[in-house]
């Protein structure tokens, strides 16, 4: 009986198979040692008390492997662990956002013989300017961006009309501009580190958390949020300044500058919970210079068996690059940490009600000039005081977070592109989604260089990326050198390691459209051929328009014929426009010889068609039938 196989099923795992097997197993094995199976016997408590931690065991066993997918997970804490594994950020709630329209007046002043605003009393109003809604107080808006009056750019238009006159010349002007809000409330809490310890981590417990503003220290250092704890390198935002790049400034088309900072103070945020976000640091410390990661000989073999110096096994190229730092962690010192609330669904107000705004941090931009201190105080006050804001759209977008089954797929989904640019079609859309303090870009278009040895099958890997910008009246423009070199930075976090990219300019080409149509006897000849000019002038709107897009004149011919009193449409001539004295383009192209079929083509070089000045660019003619 001692050598005897036992027979041990492993599939019973709820409760009563295990009951039941016990019961078995033991009339198998020692049917002359116990055989008083009734419910109330001493044997049978044991056995189901057995059966009982057996069920247990494998209820606990069968969740945590359960937790340990993203697609079966349940708990929060567990879904957000492996959403951050997969790369994804899960969102604990998420701002609203608005338009909101700047309103102030200023006096005029004679320039020249001519009345223009007196800038000296335009106001600046600071990034982050907090906004209440009227339709609820607790709800409030801050703008992501400087609101300077005085100036004005295509990017950043200052709006200028007249307020008031006297004696037919104007007294007053009324100054508007325009800004992008997110529902958000600013809080700040502070953590005090003595000494330092490796990958310390605080925690920041509150609802409806957005995210990290900004974190000092009490030496007003700056620590940067990270990814992760290994990534040492930011990109950061500075103003397009004379003091920060005397080689980049006059370019009111884009404020900031893109740079690539190393740093050291740095942090990593996770949610932990729906209303936990944990930020980590790292292990080093800033006396000493443990920081740099720098493929060292003397590293070579760290982190494999038993030492080894010499590479005859397989090893990770992380061995050369090993770093016992992850930036710096935090010792006798404060750090103050801003961090954004709100957003959810109830942030979604309605148009009219973003009115009250915070005025402690608004100032003018220049001191007002002004011959006596009465009159000074008097009109900066009243300039000062005419100051106002409304949202002419609703706030949409916010939303109370994501469920359980929007982490698993938006993991899911994050997993599977990684934010990288392989395709030319993914750096086309990363080059359209850069931020716009950076510069926009209007129309791009990417392609493989064509350069490189065909014959072979050799092709390096560029890519050609042609951008074009929009001027002051949204007409395309040659992108300036700032835009690029922004853009060359940005793309340079999301390309591949050999992937290189020329930045370069498409070709704008304006022409004009002609057409000769026939008015049904039963309509007014001036209303149709109006109708007719404006449906031309919308489709041929530059936001509908990508480089490389051929004009197919068959779409024009029913365009038109599908205007009401168009009996008929006799021809649709596309004529090239040059000159710059003009206001056009320098390049010329001949429209006739590219015209196949009834289509316009572009030529090989990328380029784009735009009718620029529409209201003369567009010609219409009624002629009989």
């Amino acid at each position: 009986m001692a050598n005897l196989k036992r027979d041990i099923r492993y599939t019973d795992r709820d409760f009563n198979s295990i009951r039941n097997q016990l019961i078995q197993y033991s009339r198998t094995y020692f049917p002359d040692t116990y055989n008083d199976f009734t419910e109330t016997s001493t044997g049978m408590l044991f056995i189901e008390m057995a059966a009982y931690v057996g069920d247990v065991m494998s209820l606990y066993l069968d969740n945590q492997v359960q937790e340990t997918y993203i697609q079966k997970a349940r708990q929060n804490q567990n879904l957000y662990a492996l959403a951050y594994s997969l790369g994804y950020t899960p969102k604990i709630t998420t701002a609203a956002s608005t338009i909101i329209d700047y309103f102030q007046q200023v006096p005029s002043i004679i320039e020249n013989g001519r009345y223009v605003p007196d800038y000296n009393y335009a106001l600046l109003i600071p990034e982050n300017t907090q906004i209440t809604s009227t339709q609820n107080s607790s709800i409030q808006f801050l703008t992501e961006d400087v609101v300077d009056f005085s100036a004005s750019s295509s990017l950043d238009p200052t709006i200028v009309s007249v307020y008031q006159t006297f004696q037919n010349n104007p007294s007053y002007y009324l100054l508007k501009k325009s800004r992008k809000a997110i529902s958000a409330t600013i809080e700040t809490t502070d953590f005090t580190f003595t000494n330092a310890i490796k990958f310390d981590t605080v925690n920041i417990n509150d609802n409806n958390i957005i995210g990290i503003l900004d974190v000092f220290d009490t030496n007003g250092n700056q620590w940067y949020e990270v990814p992760n704890l290994a990534q040492e390198n930011v990109y950061n935002s500075i103003r397009n300044t004379n003091t920060n790049d005397p080689n980049f400034i006059s370019d009111p088309e884009v404020p900031y500058l893109l740079e690539l900072k190393q740093v050291q103070r740095r942090f990593a945020a996770r949610f932990v919970d729906s209303g936990s976000l944990q930020m980590q640091f790292g292990a080093g410390s800033t006396r000493s210079n443990t920081e740099e990661i720098i493929p060292n000989p003397d590293n070579v073999g760290l982190g494999l068996p038993f030492e080894k110096t010499k590479l005859t096994t397989a090893f990770s190229p992380v061995n050369f690059v090993f770093t016992n730092t992850y930036g710096v962690a935090p010792y006798n010192t404060t750090l103050t940490v801003r961090y954004l609330t709100g957003g959810g669904q109830s942030a979604n107000v309605g148009a009219g009600t973003l009115t009250a705004v915070d005025t402690t941090a608004v100032t003018f931009v220049n001191q007002p000039i002004v011959t006596t201190p009465a009159v000074t105080d008097t009109l900066a006050d009243a300039m000062f005081n005419s100051l106002a804001t409304n949202n002419p759209l609703a706030a949409d977008g916010g939303n109370d977070g994501d469920s359980i089954e929007e982490i698993r797929q938006n993991s899911l989904g994050n997993f599977q592109n990684q934010l990288r640019t392989v395709t030319a079609q993914d750096y086309l859309v990363r080059a359209l989604s850069m931020p716009s303090n950076l510069g926009v870009i209007a129309k791009a278009h990417a392609q493989p260089c064509k350069i490189g040895n065909y014959q072979s099958g050799e092709l390096p890997s560029v890519l050609d990326l042609y951008i074009l910008s929009y001027d002051e009246n949204k007409n395309l423009r040659v992108a300036s050198n700032t835009l690029k070199r922004n853009l060359s930075t940005y793309l340079s976090e999301y390309r591949m390691i050999n992937d290189s990219i020329n930045i370069k300019d498409a070709y704008i080409i304006n022409i004009q459209c002609s057409f000769e149509i026939v008015v049904n006897p039963n309509f007014n000849n001036s209303e149709t051929l109006t109708l007719a000019i404006t449906a031309l002038q919308d489709y041929f709107n530059i936001n509908n328009w990508q480089v490389n897009e051929p004009i197919i004149l068959q779409k024009l011919f029913v365009l038109l014929s599908k205007v009401p009193g168009v009996q008929i449409v006799k021809n649709i001539i596309v004529s090239n426009l040059t000159g710059t004295s003009l206001g056009y383009s320098d390049f010329a192209y001949d429209t006739v010889a590219a015209t196949i079929n009834e289509v316009v083509y572009p030529s090989i070089d990328p380029m784009i068609f735009e009718v620029k000045y529409p209201n003369q660019d567009i010609l219409g003619k009624v002629v009989p039938i």
